[in-house]
């Protein structure tokens, strides 16, 4: 098997598909690694794929990111050239796994955490053809991603579900409802839920993502 963009761990579908099996691409947030999300595989639907990757930029032993992060007094500081790197990787990736895996082109999902978050959503705004749906956990719309959002007539119906804590200290619920307010702008088909969690993935907001996921496969 050839090299492909991102190191990754995979896990094949526990229940067969007719065809192609549908791809749910895990990112993980900052200082973690593809270990992190893969957790959650059991409880999500047994007809995916389930890839999930580690980010390019190595922090420490076991420690990546998908760009260097900096909070200061007056707000978050980010290296763009890094974060737009990423969201280009992250589309090349997802071209390479359907190939690689064969899975179904058509039933691409993306599914991020905290900073995978942030590349799960720069990554399907800018191009939603390539996938299905995206979830977006504990995360933040970045300002530098606005303005290669795709057109309205591409985000028509795009399926998307962002949850977030109202108890993280991370990234404080504004994050999450300043995500929901800019989608709100857009023609996408948005599910939108605050959980009393902090900067983590309760069992609860896995239930009801485990839930969506589910019927975005029919």
């Amino acid at each position: 098997m050839k090299q492909l963009s991102l190191t990754h761990i995979v896990r094949q579908p526990a229940v067969p598909s007719k065809g192609r099996p549908p791809l749910l691409l895990l990112l993980h947030g900052i200082g973690s690694n593809e270990q992190d999300l893969m957790g959650l595989a059991p409880s999500l639907d047994g007809r995916f794929l389930i890839v999930s990757a580690r980010a390019p930029i190595t922090m420490e032993r076991g420690a990546y990111a998908w760009f260097h992060i900096q909070f200061t007094p007056t707000g978050i500081v980010i290296k763009p050239e890094e974060a737009e790197a990423s969201r280009l990787l992250v589309l090349k990736f997802v071209d390479e796994l359907v190939e690689t895996y064969g899975a179904d082109p058509n039933r691409v999902f993306l599914m991020g955490f905290s900073q995978g978050c942030i590349m799960s959503l720069a990554a399907s705004l800018t191009e939603p053809k390539k996938f299905a749906g995206v979830v977006g956990m504990s995360g933040r719309l970045m300002p530098e991603i606005e303005p290669k959002i795709a057109p309205p007539s591409q985000l028509q119906g795009f399926p998307m579900m962002v949850v977030h804590g109202t108890l993280d200290q991370m990234l404080p619920i504004s994050n999450g409802r300043g995500i929901r307010d800019k989608l709100q702008t857009l023609p996408v088909d948005l599910t939108y839920r605050e959980y009393s969690m902090p900067h983590t993935v309760s069992p609860e907001s896995l239930r009801d993502i485990a839930a969506w996921l589910k019927t975005r496969l029919g």
